[in-house]
């Protein structure tokens, strides 16, 4: 079976390569594309934070793996590809909850995304309190580690 998505909207920020950390102060425009209705952020601004579904379109199809050590760091274990949130995946998706910071016409201005300048946006939702975790979130030992400098 094939998929066929459409972006829905583009990225555009200070970004311009993936790097790993030091996503805390950038500050990103998501603009619909020109067969998206401005309607479609009705609203929006009702919500404080949306998920962001994009997609990794500059990654090599080569490097893409289904386990290895997170950042290829040989202080942590080999994890699966579900088990990281690795951009080499199978799919190329990207998911990010993000904060809304405004909105204008055709355009949200967000923080708190990873994906750089130009990445195609599939799809936005608001956050919904209902449909957060319902239980503690257990995380891997090494992601504290890992994610120490991410969101600086």
């Amino acid at each position: 079976m094939s998929i066929l998505l459409e972006p829905v909207a583009t990225v555009k920020n200070s970004r311009t390569a993936a790097t790993d950390d030091f996503w805390g102060n950038v500050i990103s425009e998501i603009i619909l594309l020109d067969h998206m209705s401005t309607e479609a952020f009705e609203n929006i601004e009702l919500f404080s934070h949306l998920e962001i579904i994009y997609y990794f379109d500059r990654v090599d199809k080569n490097k893409i793996v289904h386990s290895g050590r997170p950042r290829g760091n040989p202080d942590y274990p080999v994890m699966g590809i579900f088990s990281q949130r690795k951009k080499d995946r199978p799919n190329q998706l990207g998911l990010c909850t993000v904060e809304l910071i405004e909105h204008t016409g055709r355009s949200i201005k967000v923080k708190y995304l990873d994906a750089i300048d130009g990445t195609p946006v599939l799809d936005i939702k608001p956050v919904f309190r209902e449909f957060e975790s319902k239980t503690e979130i257990k995380q891997a030992k090494w992601v504290n580690d890992l994610m120490n400098d991410y969101w600086k």
